[in-house]
C-alpha cells in the first residue's frame, strides 16, 4: 500500500488555517485542573484540560467540518453538502453549512442517539435516517452522485486534520512547556491534527492515544503497520466507534503519535465520574476515554509531568449521562494515595 502524502500539514499550514477559521470558531478555554485526587494518582502531574466541548456544536467536529465546507468551490457552492454519521459529525457538518450558507442534507444512522438527532434538526438541516454502517454512507454517496453535494468525512482528509490541528495549537500556545499531550481517538480525525501541531512545535512532547478497547482500529493499524478495517465494534463511545483508520489519518498519527492505549468501557465512565466530580464538566464518553487513558495505562508515564488532556466533546443528554456516571462509580477507587 503506498503511504498518503502529508507533505501538506505543515506548521505553516496550519497556521494558516487557523487564521482562516478563527471569525467563525471560539478558541476554547486551556485550564489547570485542581484537583488533589486526581494530582495524588498521577505522582505530582500538573493537569491541563483543553476544553474543546465549548467549541461550537459541542465537540472538536465543528473545526474539521468547517476547514473542509470552506474549501468548496464557488462553483459547488450552490448545490450544498451532505455528510454520514453517528452523530456528533452530522451536528458539525450541518452548523458548517449554515454558518456559510449552504444547503445541508446528512444522513445519519438509525441507532443515532435522539438528542444528537435533535441537535442537527436544530441547525436546519434536512435529515436522512438509514441503518447503521454502508447503508447510511451509501445514502451519502448516493447524494454526492444524484445531487452533486460536496461529502464532508467524518475524520479523514488534509482539510480536516489541517482543522483540528487548531485545537493542539491553542493548547501548546496556551500552555507552554507540556511534557505530554492525552487526546481519545476514533477515526483519527482528531489526534491527526492535535498530534502534529503539537509535535511541530515541541518534539520533545510526548502524544498518546486513547481508545476504547471495542473499537481499537487505530492500535491495530499501529500493530500492522497499516489501516486497519474492524469486522464490528463495540463500546458505548460511540463517536469513538468508526470501524476503521484511513490512510492520511494513519501516516500522520504513526509519524507524531507516541503510543496508542485502549480502555475499557468502565474505566471510561469511571472516566468521565472524574470529569464531573473533579473538573465540574459533564461530557460524552469519548471525553471520559482520554481522562481514563491518564489515570489508567498511562498513569506511570505521566508521573510527575505537566500534562495536557483534550476534553474532545460533551453532547450527550441527561439520561444517559446520569446512567453512565452511576456504572462509572463502581469502579473508581476512593482510597488515599500517598
Amino acid at each position: 500500500m503506498t503511504e498518503a502524502d502529508i507533505s501538506g500539514v505543515t506548521l505553516t499550514a496550519i497556521r494558516a488555517r487557523s487564521d482562516t477559521l478563527r471569525p467563525n470558531l471560539l478558541r476554547t478555554p486551556s485550564i489547570m485542573l485542581s484537583s488533589q485526587y486526581i494530582s495524588e494518582r498521577l505522582n505530582g502531574s500538573e493537569i491541563f484540560l483543553k476544553l474543546e466541548c465549548f467549541q461550537h456544536t459541542g465537540t472538536f467536529k465543528a473545526r474539521g467540518a468547517l476547514s473542509v465546507a470552506l474549501q468548496i468551490p464557488d462553483a459547488n457552492r450552490a448545490n450544498g453538502i451532505t455528510a454520514a454519521s453517528a452523530g456528533n459529525h452530522a451536528i458539525a457538518a450541518s452548523w458548517a453549512a449554515k454558518t456559510l450558507d449552504l444547503s445541508a442534507k446528512v444522513v445519519m444512522q438509525s441507532s443515532a442517539n435522539p438528542y444528537r438527532i435533535s441537535r442537527v434538526k436544530a441547525q436546519g438541516a434536512e435529515l436522512v435516517i438509514k441503518e447503521p454502517g454502508a447503508p447510511t454512507f451509501a445514502e451519502a454517496e448516493r447524494l454526492v452522485h444524484q445531487e452533486n453535494r460536496t461529502f464532508i468525512h467524518p475524520f479523514e482528509g488534509l482539510d480536516t486534520s489541517l482543522g483540528t490541528a487548531g485545537v493542539g495549537l491553542e493548547l501548546m500556545e496556551d500552555i507552554p512547556r507540556l511534557d505530554a499531550v492525552v487526546v481519545s481517538c476514533g477515526g483519527g480525525g482528531l489526534i491527526s491534527g492535535v498530534s502534529t501541531a503539537v509535535k511541530l512545535i515541541n518534539p520533545d512532547c510526548k502524544v498518546y492515544g486513547v481508545e476504547p478497547e471495542g473499537a481499537d482500529s487505530m492500535n491495530q493499524s499501529f500493530a500492522s503497520g497499516r489501516p486497519v478495517t474492524l469486522e464490528k465494534t463495540n463500546t458505548i463511545a460511540d463517536s469513538l466507534a468508526p470501524p476503521m483508520a484511513l490512510p492520511l489519518g494513519f501516516a500522520l498519527c504513526k509519524k507524531y503519535v507516541d503510543e496508542m492505549v485502549r480502555v475499557s468501557d468502565a474505566e471510561i465512565c469511571a472516566g468521565m465520574v472524574m470529569l464531573q466530580e473533579e473538573a465540574k464538566i459533564a461530557v460524552e464518553p469519548a471525553a471520559g476515554a482520554a481522562m481514563a487513558g491518564a489515570l489508567g495505562p498511562l498513569r506511570e508515564r505521566l508521573s510527575k509531568q505537566r500534562v495536557g488532556i483534550v476534553i474532545c466533546g460533551a453532547n450527550i443528554d441527561s439520561t444517559t449521562f446520569h446512567d453512565l456516571l452511576s456504572r462509572g462509580q463502581m469502579f473508581i477507587d476512593r482510597s488515599p494515595k500517598y
